[in-house]
């Protein structure tokens, strides 16, 4: 059964679940999830587990991710992006500066307010399916950190940036809200996701592509599990006994600093297997287990 990562390059009109079905199809399996939800007109990198890849999805889900948007002036509609329906207009009256400085003013941590139209679910039910039925809820609002701003061109009524955020960060009520500062309005008119973590468009593949390729093909493009870790420094177990420890899922005693209390590693066996991630505890002079990926079958 194949295990990892698949890193998708998502067209637009399809949601995620949309991908995850179209994967699970192409790689004849059930045990595929995606890493969060990309909005149906967005396009982009959209990682996509299979197998033991599945138990990163939730460490994915929460990594930082880059995107690069088209943001129009002088008009707010319903769902905060231009596919929505216009619900004002207004002129365009700024420079170029003020757009800067009303972009860089929501950079750092916020308090940013959930669109209506989004899968957030209050009391159970998803906010998007409200909206549709004209129904609009107090929501709360949720902090979320926006950083690494790259403004790309300044051609009014249209800015195209791009911006690293936090998990829950809108990028469409990022331009909505930088919108109401410059007094003018603003959705957001295209989305790509250029980033997520480490997996980036240089390693996403189409729907198309993939169809195209042989089962081995496919099998070869998928990202091994520890790509995830790949920022995290790595262990190796130094001989089999050691392995044999490691894959009971025991500790192991090893000559690390006191620096390194607390500090986690990809763990590997003495022939370089990928088992999981450990902890360094300086107390006991030993890795412990925190999250185990070797594929015992």
């Amino acid at each position: 059964m194949p295990n990892g990562i698949i890193i998708v390059n998502k067209a637009p009109g399809m949601t995620s679940f949309d991908v995850v079905y179209h994967i699970r199809k192409l790689y004849n399996m059930k045990k595929v999830g995606h890493t969060g939800t990309l909005d149906p007109d967005a396009v982009g990198v959209l990682p996509i587990c299979l197998g033991k890849g599945t138990k990163v999805v939730d460490l994915l889900t929460n990594e930082t991710k880059t995107y690069r948007a088209v943001m129009r002036l002088g008009i707010t509609t319903d769902t905060q992006d231009t596919s929505g329906t216009i619900l004002t207009k207004r002129p365009v009256n700024v420079t170029e500066e003020q757009v800067r400085s009303a972009l860089e003013a929501l950079m750092g941590d916020q308090m940013q307010l959930p669109p209506m139209y989004s899968a957030i679910k209050i009391n159970g039910q998803k906010l998007v399916d409200l909206a549709r039925k004209g129904i609009e809820v107090e929501r709360k609002p949720r902090k979320v950190h926006f950083s690494e701003l790259k403004i790309h061109s300044i051609d009014l009524p249209e800015v195209t940036f791009e911006v690293t955020c936090s998990k829950g960060a809108y990028i469409r009520t990022l331009c909505h809200d930088a919108g109401e500062a410059l007094g003018c309005g603003a959705a957001m008119a295209h989305l790509t996701r250029t980033r997520v973590g480490s997996f980036s468009l240089e390693n996403a593949v189409s729907l198309d592509e993939l169809r195209e390729m042989t089962p081995e093909e496919r099998e070869a493009r998928l990202m091994p599990v520890d790509s995830v870790f790949s920022k995290m420094p790595r262990l190796n177990a130094a001989h089999a006994a050691e392995d044999k420890l490691l894959l009971n899922g025991r500790g192991i005693r090893h000559p690390l600093s006191k620096d390194n209390d607390g500090v986690e590693f990809r763990v590997y066996t003495s022939t370089g297997d990928f088992i999981g991630i450990y902890r360094y505890e300086a107390a006991e002079q030993k890795i412990k287990l925190v999250k185990f990926f070797y594929d015992l079958s």
